[in-house]
């Protein structure tokens, strides 16, 4: 089961379907609402600006490559993340 956090609430389908401005309302007082079908979690109706949040979530290794925030060129990016292929310790003897 997926794990729910903060005051979570769930809402079947059916009741989405019937208090969806109730649902509006609380995932942009009370943070997300979840829906479920079949007892299941299936979406979740997160206010616009908590989306928008998340959205912007990056790896720290894509910013660092993106050319729109120039911190490394291409050629620091493949030297920087380059995999080390040096063995870590000797193969044993057989």
């Amino acid at each position: 089961m997926t794990k729910l956090t903060r005051v979570t609430r769930l809402w079947s389908a059916a009741e989405a379907k019937a208090k969806l401005s109730e649902i509006i309302a609380k995932a942009l007082s009370e943070g997300p609402q979840y829906v479920t079908r079949h007892g299941k979690p299936t979406v979740v109706v997160v206010s616009a600006e908590q989306w928008s949040k998340l959205e912007r979530r990056r790896s720290s290794v894509e910013v660092l490559t993106d050319p729109t925030y120039g911190v490394l060129d291409e050629g620091e990016a493949e030297t920087l993340f380059a995999r080390d292929r040096s063995p870590e310790r000797p193969a044993p003897e057989l």
